[in-house]
This record gives structure tokens, C-alpha cells and sequence, in this order.
């Protein structure tokens, strides 16, 4: 069998780089215990690397204190405690017909068990918001904005400074998902007006699954959505309020963490301008080529505009689950269809019934990897005769 071509990224990063699983291992063998839980050499080292790491995130999203970023488990737990730690009832939300279900559920949740409201913003072909609309959706107990940075679904970038500037004015709450952007695009709290910002370790950052985090602004204070030991002011019944233990009760996946310090600088390394630069190219070459194919359409941004490196599709009369799955099985092709957990997206995109084929790329993808999956999908399917 061919080497795996591997082109789900949006689901996570793979191969990770050496660096990360050297470190994972180092953690294991050298400084497996309990951070803040003990006085001994074990646990101090675990916190060290926490340190750093917390350190690093800061740096990359422009946070001036490190401590305003608490470890989670994925980009959902982040988005969790941000929706379930701010919403009350009688609340309005403003959100977008491009969110993935780990915004969607929480919000439905509090819709039906405490009263919230929410509005869906439509976005166009292109997945863009029309920002006179966002303004015009305000009410005046508007108390949140939720947006992803980039569409899981249709690779569609979201002007967050623009929105950023227009939530402030509005004195709401911005929360931004990094799911797709963290580890590509610049991300700035301060200058883009970011209250909160979920991301994932497992997908842009390079780290392993069962890591992530989430930043929150000084000015806000999260009602915990854990509660438990901290290692910190431990005679007391209540939460610390000192943070970040105030969000991060139990034991921390330390060995992950260690993985994400090695991968967040790895993408340090290699720059994030030219992360974006080369995964940009290789959708564009992607979507040359399948623009040849017969029925094919290509959702979200056109060839030529901005995107982030996924690129979804669907060819009219052929199922979509069937294209993954003959990829996969004839020519070890790894890519993902079906609702990619973004409903909302599928009904804007008019794909709901059909689903769409992902493909996605990071930055181990080459352009030799892109033409064997373009080589794949017209041995498949044919190319018109115009091409």
C-alpha cells in the first residue's frame, strides 16, 4: 500500500513534529507528578513545564499575563466554560450560521433550561458576515458575541478585529473559537478585542489530543465550570479565586502539556506568517485541480480570496461518505465527510442532505501529497474535456 497521504488537519495535526513526542516522553520519564501538588523534585519540574508552557500561549495570542490562560482538555471544554461561565438568564447571544456544534449545544442548552436567546447571523457564499446586519442584531441585553476565527467547514476567515471593534462598542462579551486559526493566523486579544478565546492543542498548535485552553480577559470572571482540588488554598470550601486554579480543578494532563510546549514552539519556529503562506498555496492547488472534475463544487471562498488550509467539497451525484471512503481504501488517502459537527454551516451552504468531503492541510503537507490526491479524484471521477 502508498505511504498515507494524510488531509485531515482540521481534526488534528499528524504527523506531530519529533520534538513533540520527545518531550511527552521526557515528561513521562522525568517530571510525571502533580504540579502544585508537592514540594519534591517530580512535582516541581511538571510545574516548570506548565509555566512554560502557559508562558508561551500568552506570547503567541499577545495576553500580557500568562496566568489569564487555564489548560482544558480540548477547544469544547474551552467554549463550555466560557458560554456556561458568563450566559444568565434573559441573556441575548448574537452567533453565526457557520459554528460548530460545540457552540451550538451549549447555547440550545441554556435556551431551553434557563431562557437565553440567540440569534444566527446568515453568512454569504464566501462565508462572510455582513457586519451591518451584526450591528443591527444588537439588543439591550445583548450580552455575547460568538464567532469562529475560521469555518471548519467552509475555510472562510472572519475580520475579528472588525468584529472585535463592534462588540466593544456594543459593550458585550466577545468570544472567538481558534479552532482552525490557532497555530496560522495572527491572533491579538488586546488589539482585537477578544474576551475569551478557546483553542486547541491537537490541531494548528501540533500538540497531542487532550489539550487545549482558554484565555480570559482580566475584566471578566468565569463562574468555574469545575469545581475541586486545586493545590491552593485548600482550607477553604470554596473556589479559589486566584487564577488560573480558579479553572483548573484536578489533576492537569501534564504530559500533554509538555507535548503543546514543544508544538507551540515548533509553529514559533517556523513562523506563523509562513504556516498560513504554504497552506494557503496548497489549497489553491487543490482547488485548481478538482475545479476540473465533472459536478464538482467547491464550498466556501473562491480561488484566490483568503482561506484558512481546509477546502470542502461535493460532486452532484455522488455521495460524499463513498468519496472518503474509496480515498481511504484504494488509494490511503486520509480525509473526513459528512456534518463535521457544523449543521448551521451545511444549511447555509445548502449541503445539509449531501454532507461534504474535507480535505485539510498543515504544515507537514506537501505539494507532492496534494497531486496525489488530485491524481486520485480523476482517476475517480474524470476531468472535463475543457481541461
Amino acid at each position: 500500500m502508498e505511504q498515507l497521504v494524510y488531509l485531515d488537519h482540521a481534526a488534528t495535526s499528524w504527523p506531530k513534529p519529533p520534538e513533540v513526542t520527545a518531550a511527552m516522553i521526557d515528561a513521562m520519564q522525568h517530571s510525571g507528578a502533580n504540579a502544585g501538588r508537592g514540594n519534591h523534585a517530580l512535582a516541581i519540574g511538571t510545574g516548570r513545564v506548565m509555566v512554560r508552557a502557559r508562558g508561551q500561549l500568552a506570547e503567541l495570542f499577545c495576553a500580557s499575563n500568562p496566568q489569564d490562560i487555564a489548560f482544558t482538555h480540548n477547544t469544547t471544554m474551552g467554549l463550555n466554560m466560557a458560554i456556561r461561565g458568563t450566559l444568565q438568564a434573559g441573556d441575548h447571544v448574537i452567533s453565526t450560521m457557520t459554528e460548530h456544534n460545540s457552540v451550538r449545544r451549549p447555547l440550545e442548552y441554556l435556551r431551553q433550561s434557563i431562557g437565553i436567546d440567540i440569534d444566527y447571523l446568515q453568512v454569504d457564499s464566501q462565508g462572510q458576515l455582513n457586519l451591518q446586519q451584526l450591528k443591527k442584531s444588537f439588543k439591550p441585553n445583548t450580552k455575547m458575541v460568538i464567532c469562529n476565527h475560521s469555518s471548519n467547514l467552509l475555510g472562510s476567515i472572519l475580520p475579528i478585529g472588525e468584529i472585535g471593534d463592534i462588540v466593544k462598542s456594543q459593550g458585550a462579551v466577545f468570544l472567538v473559537d481558534a479552532a482552525q486559526s490557532a497555530g496560522s493566523l495572527d491572533i491579538d486579544v488586546g488589539k482585537m478585542n477578544i474576551d475569551l478565546l478557546a483553542f486547541p492543542g491537537h490541531k494548528g498548535l501540533l500538540g497531542p489530543q487532550g489539550t487545549g485552553g482558554i484565555y480570559i480577559s482580566p475584566a471578566l470572571d468565569l463562574e468555574p465550570l469545575m469545581l475541586g482540588g486545586t493545590g491552593s488554598q485548600s482550607e477553604n470550601s470554596a473556589q479559589p479565586a486566584v487564577r488560573p486554579d480558579r479553572y483548573e480543578a484536578g489533576t492537569q494532563n501534564a504530559v500533554g502539556i509538555a507535548g503543546l510546549l514543544a508544538g507551540v514552539r515548533k509553529i514559533k519556529s517556523l513562523g506563523l506568517s509562513t504556516i498560513h503562506e504554504q497552506e494557503w498555496q496548497l489549497t489553491q492547488k487543490l482547488m485548481e485541480g478538482l475545479s476540473g472534475i465533472p459536478g464538482m463544487r467547491i464550498l466556501g471562498p473562491d480561488i484566490g480570496a483568503p482561506r484558512s488550509g481546509i477546502v470542502s467539497f461535493i460532486i452532484e451525484g455522488q455521495d460524499s461518505a463513498d468519496i472518503a471512503y474509496r480515498l481511504d481504501r484504494d488509494y490511503n488517502i486520509a480525509v473526513r465527510a459528512g456534518m463535521h459537527c457544523t449543521p448551521l454551516a451545511h444549511q447555509a451552504a445548502d449541503t445539509l442532505k449531501s454532507g461534504a468531503v474535507r480535505a485539510s492541510v498543515g504544515p507537514s503537507t506537501t505539494n507532492e501529497e496534494i497531486t496525489k490526491m488530485l491524481d486520485a479524484m480523476v482517476e475517480l471521477y474524470g476531468r472535463t474535456r475543457s481541461r
